[in-house]
Formats: structure tokens, sequence, C-alpha cells
């Protein structure tokens, strides 16, 4: 064969270097004018600033779970789980701020001027 390679049929497929267009990348498919791939975000993964507050909650009783079992001398845990809620109050922080936005603009239209 011209052009490609043998592929080993004692390979799986999924592992097999099979040259497409997809994942070309010689001198005719620079790297720079690849397109980026759009991950639209399911409805599932999408956090409401309520599903946030209940996280930082969940996170501050283990704190408190913690503490009392006695991992409060952890330090290694200790300093993870507090820069968990600090990026968990940081989420909740933005996305009620975000809802509140959305809602006083849904209500009240725009603001101009």
């Amino acid at each position: 064969m011209v052009g490609r390679r043998a592929v080993n049929r004692t390979t799986p497929l999924a592992l097999a270097p099979v040259r497409t267009r997809a994942c070309r990348t010689d001198e005719r498919w620079p790297a720079r004018d690849a397109v980026r791939m759009f991950h639209p975000l399911d409805q599932k993964s999408v956090t409401t600033a309520g599903d946030a507050r209940a996280r930082l909650r969940r996170l501050q009783a283990e704190r408190i779970d913690a503490a009392e079992a006695g991992l409060g001398h952890n330090a290694l845990y200790m300093v993870a789980l507090e820069n968990d809620i600090a990026a968990s109050r940081a989420v909740y922080v933005g996305l009620a701020v975000t809802e509140i936005a959305t809602l006083r603009a849904q209500l009240g239209g725009p603001l101009v001027g």
C-alpha cells in the first residue's frame, strides 16, 4: 500500500495507526488551522446557585465532622478541605449574583444609560 502503514491485525482497532482527515497532522493540515471542538454543556451539568449552596454546606459539615473525628490535626486533609470550601464559596457567590442579575433583567428589562 502506498502512503498507508499496514495495520497489525493483533492490535485492537482503537489502537490501530490509521491516518484519516480527522487525525492527520502533516503540512497540509497545520495545527494552527485546527478547529476547536465545542462541547455544549448538558442540562445535567449546569449548576444552579441552590446546588452550589448545598455543596458548600456539605463541605462545611464535612469540616465539622473531620474536626470531631480527630482529623483536625491532619494538616494536608484540612488544607485541601479549606481550599475546596473556598472554591465552592466562590462558585456559589458567582452563580447567585448571576442568577440575581438574570432575574432582574427579565423583570425590569436591560439597564440603559
